[in-house]
């Protein structure tokens, strides 16, 4: 079950899309159980710093999320550091969270394991 986000394709948004209902994220959640919802403007969004052993191991991270956005053509914010990554989905069309933000979450958590030993704890 942990896969099933990160193989499902994101799909267009418009202004009029629906945000993921309390059930949709009580359900899904619990596969990127790392990420957290944040609240900024009155806009839920999810958020996760992941920890990189270096300089060099960040921007290659945020490079990868950077191409997957780009392909998904659905766009986070991110911050670099040095040591870390924070990584931010929401959708600004809906001003909120939709299914697109929990898949790309998951596939951010894939590239993350990916990355395997360059990453710390």
């Amino acid at each position: 079950m942990p896969d099933l986000l990160r193989g499902e394709p994101c799909v267009a948004c418009r202004p009029d899309s629906p945000m993921v209902t309390m059930e949709e994220e009580q359900e899904l959640l619990p596969q990127i159980p790392e990420w957290e919802i944040i609240e900024v403007k009155g806009e839920r969004r999810l958020r996760r710093t992941f920890t990189l052993d270096s300089w060099d191991a960040c921007l290659a991270f945020a490079m990868a999320v950077g191409q997957a956005a780009a392909a998904a053509d659905h766009h986070p914010t991110m911050l670099i550091a040095w040591g870390k990554v924070t990584v931010t989905w929401w959708t600004h069309a809906i001003r909120g969270l939709h299914r697109n933000d929990l898949i790309m979450a998951a596939q951010t958590d894939g590239l993350y394991a990916d990355l395997g030993s360059a990453h710390g704890s």
